[in-house]
C-alpha cells in the first residue's frame, strides 16, 4: 500500500516537474490556457447563472407573507396564513392547515392566479 502511494506521488511530481520546467515559463502557461478557458466557460454558463437563480429564490422565500400562494418542496400548493422566522403555516384546504419549514418552499406563486383553496 505504501509503495503504491509513493509511486503515485513520484509520478505526479514527475509530471508536474516536466510540465513546468521542460519548456520554460511560457510553455507551462500555454499548457494551462485550455483548462482556464474550460473553467471560464463553466463559470459563465453553469455556475454563475445557478448562483443568480439561488439568490433570487432565497429572496423570494424570505419575502413570503400571509395570503401568498406557495408550493412546497413536496408539491403541496396552499395559501400562507402565518409566517415565523423558520416556519410557515399553510392552508391547503378549507380549514386544513399545516406547518411547513420555510426553507423547504419551492416557489411563491404570482398573485392573480387561480386560488389553491377554491
Amino acid at each position: 500500500m505504501l509503495q503504491t502511494e509513493r509511486l503515485s506521488f513520484m509520478s505526479t511530481n514527475l509530471l508536474l516537474t516536466q510540465a513546468a520546467g521542460s519548456g520554460g515559463g511560457a510553455a507551462g502557461f500555454l499548457m494551462l490556457v485550455p483548462y482556464l478557458l474550460i473553467f471560464a466557460v463553466f463559470w459563465f454558463f453553469l455556475i454563475r447563472p445557478q448562483q443568480v437563480r439561488a439568490k433570487e429564490h432565497r429572496t423570494k422565500v424570505a419575502a413570503v407573507k400571509p395570503r401568498d400562494q406557495i408550493v412546497t418542496g413536496g408539491g403541496i400548493v396552499g395559501k400562507v396564513t402565518r409566517v415565523d422566522d423558520d416556519f410557515v403555516d399553510v392552508e391547503i384546504a378549507q380549514g386544513v392547515k399545516i406547518k411547513v419549514v420555510k426553507s423547504t418552499l419551492a416557489d411563491v406563486l404570482q398573485p392573480g392566479g387561480k386560488p389553491a383553496n377554491d
